[in-house]
């Protein structure tokens, strides 16, 4: 453990880690404290494209944690970032929450549900059959197939619940076109991440709740990994997978020394 406490970095992922839903994770306050009264570089790095930084740093401080937004970084920012360079000002038909299409307002896209560019889907309370309808109608007429991020469910309050990979693979079979994900464990986020931490991959680590996602994302970047059991993954899912997390723990709130 003193390995892991001496990294300069932490990477840290939120749902099913930080918090389920609207409910704190036991220990994730004495984590993030530990984080800040250590003075360690950090960075909350989600594949949930439904807010903006501000909004989670305003939802940490209504859980009782207070984070300035600039520890934050979204993978509806990274589909912003990744479609700009692509098509700078282009245009975008868009399934997804404010904080998806305020990322993409704010690269220089517009949006359009007649000839757009990009067909993008993120994490959505809004799906339905005709938006399903209007996104493969647009994939048929042109419109490449973007996806937020590439999980096919999410923790929350009430259990386990759809994510962007789900929501999406209607629209792929449909169409017969395979989606660009952005978000873990796509290599463009995870080299924005240490960007943005001004550290090397050997100074850093990546907590999380996902194999597939964090642990995979993490392992490709040369990190140091941590799978937490709080969020979807059990102890028993881990013979599916034919790599594994440099630490195991049942949650963050085991990484600071105990007192």
């Amino acid at each position: 453990m003193q390995v892991l406490q001496n990294k300069k970095a932490f990477i840290c992922d939120m749902d099913g880690v930080i918090y389920h839903g609207n409910q704190l994770l036991p220990g994730a306050k004495d984590f993030v404290n530990w984080l800040q009264k250590e003075q360690k570089e950090f960075l909350f790095l989600t594949n949930s494209s439904e807010r903006s930084p501000r909004e989670l740093s305003q939802k940490l401080a209504r859980l009782g944690i207070e984070v300035d937004e600039t520890h934050f970084y979204t993978s509806a920012l990274c589909t912003a970032t990744f479609l700009a360079s692509q098509k700078p000002r282009g245009s975008a038909y868009v399934i997804g929450e404010a904080g998806l299409i305020q990322a993409l307002y704010e690269s220089g896209f517009s949006m359009n549900n007649v000839d757009p560019d990009y067909v993008v889907i993120g994490e959505t309370r809004s799906y339905n059959f005709e938006k399903i309808e209007d996104a493969v109608t647009l994939v048929h007429k042109g419109a490449k197939l973007i996806g937020t991020n590439p999980d096919m469910t999410g923790p929350a309050e009430r259990g386990i619940v759809p994510a962007t990979g789900a929501l999406v693979a209607p629209i792929e079979m449909a169409t017969g076109c395979k989606a660009y994900f952005l978000g873990k464990p796509n290599p463009l986020i995870m080299r924005i991440a240490l960007k943005k931490l001004q550290c090397r991959p050997e100074e850093t680590v990546i907590v999380g709740d996902r194999m597939d996602t964090d642990i995979i994302a993490g392992i490709e970047s040369e990190l140091e990994t941590v799978l937490v059991f709080s969020g979807v993954t059990h102890k028993e899912d881990l013979t599916h997978f034919g790599y594994a997390p440099s630490f195991m723990l049942d949650g963050v709130g085991d990484i600071p020394p105990k007192k």
